[in-house]
């Protein structure tokens, strides 16, 4: 297998497409899991990542990104940042920096400012529309309802694995507020001796089981890459009795996947072998099913 990557969402897939690309002409996972990240952050279509986010409790779309190199262990993350075209790209060039790897707010807007990128409403009619239409109706609202984190976990030819996060968060979230996604170990996690992990969910819950980290750590102890997902989501059910949505993504060192839930969550994976196809995961009796399955067999992005 020359490389391999896997994505969270139906959607991740256009993400996928074009990363397949240039991985196909030798490009690197770094390269690879920004791009395909990128894709999916200026689609106003997919309203829980960059442009066309869905917005907080004040209406404002506040963007968290984290990426990780899994060859030297570096990371960069942004949280609560408006006003960008790229959270992603962000957080990338972050991962360059000795120190101040992960800003927030306004700090992380003028470190994008000066660094160049790009400014950009990311409030569309569309996502303020559904604001106005939900802003009263809050204690209804579940984790999923236009909060669909977007992950990439990427391994290029050389054997390097990355990863990259991207989301809006959770929908009608306190200003302010920040999930799993920028947190490395929790939201995201990458070491190319292992492989590399990233999650989508309650990010609270996410945090609370370290759940990037404790997967690539079960990869390291010579568990395959399913047996890690299902060790690491039995812990944490375990654990957190009150657990609510939580799914994640899992890559091993040789570009095998596996995946966690405990609920039906639809994931994208491709490889030069197998091209790039999508899967259904299910919650059954306390384990995870996956299967094969069409477009139309899934409504959720």
């Amino acid at each position: 297998m020359k490389w391999a990557m896997v994505s969270t969402w139906k959607m991740s897939r256009d993400g996928q497409l074009k990363a397949a690309e240039l991985l196909e002409k030798g490009a690197s996972a770094d390269e690879a899991a920004i791009i395909a990240a990128e894709v999916i952050e200026s689609n106003p279509a997919y309203t829980s990542v960059g442009y066309g986010g869905l917005p907080d409790n004040r209406g404002r779309v506040t963007l968290d990104a984290g990426f990780m190199n899994g060859d030297t262990l570096k990371f960069g993350a942004v949280g609560c940042v408006e006003g960008f075209k790229s959270p992603i790209r962000i957080a990338r060039k972050l991962a360059e920096n000795e120190f101040n790897n992960f800003l927030v707010g306004r700090g992380a807007e003028e470190y994008a400012l000066k660094n160049g990128f790009e400014q950009w409403n990311n409030l569309t009619e569309e996502s303020y529309a559904r604001y106005l239409k939900e802003k009263d109706n809050t204690g209804k609202l579940k984790s999923y309802d236009g909060h669909d984190t977007v992950c990439y976990v990427v391994r290029d030819v050389n054997g390097t694995v990355c990863t990259a996060v991207t989301t809006s968060g959770l929908f009608m979230k306190e200003h302010g507020r920040i999930g799993d996604s920028p947190l490395a170990g929790c939201g995201y996690y990458a070491d190319s001796q292992f492989g590399g992990a990233g999650c989508t969910g309650v990010g609270e819950d996410i945090i609370r089981g370290t759940v990037a980290y404790k997967a690539v750590s079960k990869l390291s102890d010579g568990k395959s890459a399913q047996q890690a997902a299902d060790e690491t989501l039995a812990e944490i059910m375990t654990r957190i009795p009150d657990c609510r949505s939580v799914s994640f993504v899992l890559l091993d060192k040789d570009g095998n996947f596996g995946v966690g839930t405990n609920c039906d969550f639809p994931f994208v994976y491709g490889s030069d072998e197998d091209g790039i196809r999508l899967y259904l995961a299910e919650y059954r009796d306390g384990k995870t099913a996956i299967r094969l399955i069409e477009d139309d067999e899934c409504e959720l992005d």
